[in-house]
């Protein structure tokens, strides 16, 4: 494959992985759960795992099935598209998960920093799919970085 194409693919999926469990649906703060912070990561970063895995079979599925490969560049409309009908939606199918779990009873507010910085990226994608192809980790980068010092780094690998 082309460097220009595999790094275009590997923006994509380290997109997927970088967000995948890293923030939630809802704008409001969870309350504190009973998990520790140990409980916590690790439990946020076995739904990162599963989602990354889907997010993978959902990506490797659509090159398949728009037949792209190594001489032809991904066009705008199929990053577009593919960013809009796999990435986000299994992303933040993730992040719910991980919202869902409640804050870590350790840990509280830098749990909900990473969270909140998940959901505003994940607003940022939707309202421009094209952001997420970039080689800085577009609109991800912040809560990449904040999920990895947390510990989930399931949840933020790139």
């Amino acid at each position: 494959m082309s460097k220009r194409f595999v790094a275009l693919l590997a923006a994509l999926a380290a997109l997927a992985l970088i967000v995948a469990g890293c923030g939630g649906g809802s704008d409001s703060t969870e309350s504190t759960s009973s998990l520790t912070k140990a409980e916590f990561v690790k439990k946020g970063n076995a739904i990162c795992a599963k989602g990354n895995e889907e997010i993978e079979e959902g990506f490797e599925k659509f090159v398949k099935e728009n037949n792209i490969n190594q001489n032809k560049q991904p066009t705008k409309a199929q990053r577009t598209e593919l960013s809009e009908e796999v990435f986000l939606p299994l992303v933040r199918k993730q992040v719910e998960g991980v919202r869902d779990l409640g804050l870590p009873s350790e840990g509280e507010a830098e749990a909900d920093k990473v969270l909140k910085a998940a959901e505003k990226a994940l607003e940022e994608g939707e309202e421009d799919p094209s952001a997420l192809a970039t080689e800085s980790g577009g609109p991800f980068a912040e809560a990449n970085k904040l999920a990895r010092e947390f510990g989930l780094t399931k949840c933020g690998e790139e």
